[in-house]
């Protein structure tokens, strides 16, 4: 199971490799050298973290993700769902919405979202 903490360093460190992957890891110590004044020896520490945690790999020394930024915020936000909430999605939005009123467009969409999970579980398949 992927740990879905960042600490802002490593944050910062996976929106480097996000943005630009793959690359290649010595161009990846260049880079957070000159953007985030790191040593190379700590960028290769960090590296190998996330590496561990599933999150990228380093491969014939190029970096690329396992797991996109989409799947890792989207991880992230379930995680908290799951943890602050018991897992209870209404829970979180009648406490996200905190009484402010929605826009006709947010509530269209959450509609529509709402209307292709009932479709997709009477067809039989299930959104994870």
């Amino acid at each position: 199971m992927v740990n879905y903490k960042l600490a802002e360093g490593e944050k910062k460190f996976a929106e480097i490799i996000w943005e630009r992957e793959p690359l290649p890891s010595s161009e990846l110590v260049k880079i957070c050298e000159k953007e985030m004044n790191w040593k190379k020896s700590t960028t290769y520490t960090v590296l190998k973290k996330l590496c561990e945690r599933g999150i990228f790999q380093n491969e014939n020394a190029v970096v690329s993700a396992k797991m996109s930024r989409e799947e890792f915020y989207g991880g992230q936000s379930r995680k908290y769902v799951e943890d602050v909430f018991s897992g209870s999605l209404p829970r979180f939005l009648t406490a996200f919405c905190g009484g402010r009123k929605l826009s006709a467009e947010e509530v269209e969409e959450m509609e529509k979202w709402i209307d292709e999970y009932r479709e997709e579980r009477s067809e039989g398949g299930m959104r994870g």
